[in-house]
């Protein structure tokens, strides 16, 4: 069902929202603001175009994952499940490495040739921290507030890991990709996007382009994701006028100002709300996962905000 709305969905504990269809509205999360606009090439049978946004139980872990899928409109439908349900059973797993290592297998299980193109993010509101996964995905855009400046948010491998940066989902069974975090600053900003955005051509036949997006981004209004993602579809319209080649989608989220005393009283009101659900939604007492959340990963690998 397609969702052109004014009003911002906002996502509630162990809520995963999303899917190929057309939609243009604004979405919060924990700690985030976004601003989501999927428009597929057949609008009836949607796109390979997939967005999925999650909610842990305690109001503490989202996260957001953006994929082009190869094929389109019912080819994708069986994969669109499969990642509603990961994001699911991963939903209060800050840590991505299981998710990723999932969504590959599951692929690769199809027997039907499928891969895709992802990126995966998990924002830990407490800490500020953003772990991401990128599996052949175009990198985002980050604007960094403090110095109001862009660039792209990309990975920066450990010598000598054995972890794959850079190759789709589906291509190669028992893959394991590589983690990065960073630390996300009050305002600061990422613009996801799919190819139909920077491989759209205008009248003369030439790509849009990574850098002319980014040349772009300097000229975007960053008070919010919904003026700064309206900006770019104003902007790609222009470029490419009523030519419409392929599915585009646009995922625009900032990091709000929250203050600490508030954000502490949130999450532990979430938290006991959350563990009464989680107890009587299981016939067995279960661990928590979400409280394994409070520490980063080792593994992880930290990026440079000024690369």
């Amino acid at each position: 069902m397609n969702e052109i709305s004014d009003q911002p969905h906002v996502l509630a504990c162990t809520e995963v929202w999303g899917g190929n269809r057309k939609v243009r509205r604004r979405v919060n999360l924990p700690g985030l603001r976004g601003w989501v606009a999927s428009s597929p090439l057949d609008e009836d049978e949607g796109g390979g175009d997939l967005h999925y946004l999650s909610v842990c139980d305690y109001d503490l872990l989202s996260r957001m994952v953006l994929a082009d899928v190869s094929g389109h409109g019912r080819e994708v439908s069986r994969v669109a499940q499969t990642l509603h349900r990961l994001m699911r059973e991963n939903v209060n797993a800050w840590d991505q490495t299981d998710f990723m290592r999932e969504l590959n297998q599951a692929f690769g299980q199809g027997g039907d040739g499928k891969y895709a193109t992802a990126i995966a993010l998990s924002y830990h509101r407490l800490k500020g921290k953003l772990a991401f996964t990128n599996a052949g995905h175009l990198p985002p855009l980050w604007y960094h507030a403090a110095q109001k400046k862009w660039n792209w948010l990309e990975e920066e491998p450990e010598p000598q890991t054995k972890k794959i940066s850079g190759l789709p989902v589906g291509l190669i069974p028992g893959t394991d990709y590589l983690q990065s975090v960073i630390k996300l600053e009050p305002l600061d900003m990422l613009v996801l996007y799919t190819d139909g955005i920077t491989e759209a051509e205008n009248a003369a036949g030439q790509d849009l382009g990574r850098e002319q997006f980014l040349g772009w981004a300097w000229h975007a209004p960053v008070d919010s994701p919904e003026t700064t993602g309206e900006f770019f579809l104003s902007r790609l319209e222009q470029f490419r006028g009523e030519v419409h080649n392929d599915d585009e989608t646009l995922l625009v989220l900032q990091r709000e100002r929250e203050s600490l005393p508030t954000m502490l009283s949130e999450v532990a009101t979430s938290y006991t709300a959350g563990r009464l659900r989680k107890v009587l939604r299981s016939p067995k007492p279960q661990e928590l996962d979400c409280s394994s959340a409070i520490s980063v990963p080792d593994g992880s690998t930290a990026v440079n905000s000024d690369h």
